[in-house]
């Protein structure tokens, strides 16, 4: 079938979810997060596919093993696309994330690599005042206090350089759209608008490296 928007029904899955977070709630309601909120992502997903790259959606259950935290299951439902893609729902609402979340070591001394090159790292910086005047919100993860080993403290790039990872993120509260195909043209914008610093971080940082760390 066709993606025609995430139902309602969805929104109090994950509503009634937020309240009681146990086996036996997802075991009653399992049959809603299957036909309400797995099967609409699923085909969102494949349809995003042909034109921003192969999908993953993650499994609904959390890694409890070294967190305090023992509540089993997400309260969002999230899915990589083409590997620095990212499309989430909520009982918020919708959220697309664009970039590398998490870097892996060869990753990182690629990227600081490229953001001191006067050449790519400023070709970075004028694609994230771009997306940011776009209205988008960019954000820099695993900020270290200083700049990195190796590189001057008075360098012109060194809020990039101090970055562990890069990403762009837009979240769309709860609107009746949501339940509609407009949902896609949302996601579908977002991804345009950030094609530029999907493709930089795909040309200076992901080549021959793992990607499980992308968003």
């Amino acid at each position: 079938m066709a993606f025609s928007g995430w139902p309602a029904e969805a929104l109090d899955f994950y509503d009634g979810l937020l309240a009681d977070n146990s086996k036996t709630y997802w075991t009653e309601h399992k049959h809603v997060y299957d036909d309400m909120v797995l099967r609409p992502m699923t085909e969102l997903t494949e349809e995003l596919a042909e034109r921003f790259g192969e999908p993953k959606i993650f499994r609904p259950y959390r890694d409890v093993r070294f967190s305090k935290d023992k509540t089993p299951y997400k309260t969002a439902i999230g899915a990589v696309i083409g590997n620095t893609g990212y499309v989430q729902l909520s009982a918020e609402g919708l959220g697309a994330g664009a970039g590398m979340w998490h870097m892996e070591p060869d990753q990182l001394a690629r990227y600081r690599e490229a953001v001191a090159d006067d050449k790519t790292g400023a070709e970075l910086a004028r694609i994230v005042a771009k997306v940011e005047k776009d209205g988008l919100s960019v954000h820099g993860h695993g900020v270290l206090k200083s700049v990195p080993r190796g590189y001057p403290a008075d360098h012109p790039r060194v809020e990039l350089l101090r970055y562990k990872g890069l990403t762009a993120w837009q979240q769309w509260p709860v609107e009746p759209w949501l339940g509609t195909v407009a949902a896609k043209d949302h996601i579908v914008a977002f991804f345009r608008t950030t094609s530029a610093l999907r493709s930089w971080l795909h040309t200076h940082v992901r080549e021959l490296t793992k990607i499980s760390g992308s968003i």
